[in-house]
């Protein structure tokens, strides 16, 4: 196995020299079956367990916005991607990584993307008047900065999971948008999201977008949640035509054309 591991080393150091790096694994149908089976422990929770994405990206797609060659799939496993959920995985080995590029490219082949109902072109309306989500969220260089930045929600979540985070918001807060609430010694209550948290202080924003930062040897006291300050009732907001157009709309943000 050692002498196996260093010939492949080798290999993909040759490759490099040569120019781009290529996968080892490419036509392996041995390592793909290897790959699905990391991918299921390491991989599913997020992306899940056939790719299909849940809280992460559908990955059965063939396109990807860190770029569609393997090398593009193999850096971006190894090192992840910095300020997000998106972890690098380096520590399971580049063969290991390999196995699951090819993977994700036999996952892929014959894969379309959904038909959803509803008008993107409506939903995106919904967004910014009805459904007043311009005013926490963010889309390109429009909107605000209380709740996660969905310029490329399309892209990271799959239509189910932006469905039900429009429905039910606590039910998987995405990390970092945790609720903390602040009494000060006069009394003074403040709530926001989470913007940093540690043993001695924390730092937050409110519904109108002030930033506050405390000591917590400062306040009277200082509590954070797991809930998100997102109001849970957009089921009596919008009817069920308006939800699929609203849907549509996130679904389409980052999107390739």
């Amino acid at each position: 196995m050692k002498f196996f591991t260093l010939v492949l080393v080798l290999a993909a150091s040759f490759a490099f020299a040569q120019g781009e790096l290529q996968n080892p694994y490419k036509n392996d149908p041995g390592a793909v079956e290897v790959g699905r089976g990391v991918f299921r422990i390491s991989c599913s929770p997020c992306h899940g367990i056939h790719a299909e994405g849940g809280r992460g990206p559908n990955l059965t797609l063939g396109s990807y916005a860190v770029g569609d060659r393997d090398i593009d799939l193999f850096n971006l496993i190894m090192n992840g991607v910095p300020y997000s959920e998106m972890r690098g995985y380096a520590g399971m080995g580049p063969e290991n990584v390999w196995r699951i590029v090819s993977y994700l490219r036999v996952a892929a082949k014959g894969a379309t993307a959904e038909k959803l109902p509803g008008d993107p072109a409506a939903g995106e309306k919904l967004f910014w008047g009805k459904g007043s989500c311009g005013q926490c969220h963010r889309v390109n260089t429009r909107g605000g900065r209380l709740g996660p930045d969905l310029t490329r929600a399309g892209r990271s979540r799959t239509p189910q999971y932006l469905r039900e985070s429009v429905l039910s918001p606590d039910a998987d807060l995405t990390p970092g948008y945790d609720t903390i609430t602040v009494v000060t010694r006069d009394g003074k209550t403040i709530v926001g999201a989470q913007r940093g948290f540690d043993n001695f202080s924390a730092q937050l924003v409110d519904i109108q977008g002030n930033y506050y930062s405390f000591l917590k040897s400062e306040v009277s006291s200082i509590q954070r949640e797991e809930k998100s300050l997102m109001s849970g009732g957009y089921q009596r907001v919008f009817s069920k035509s308006e939800l699929d157009d609203l849907v549509a709309y996130l679904s389409s943000l980052g999107v390739k054309r």
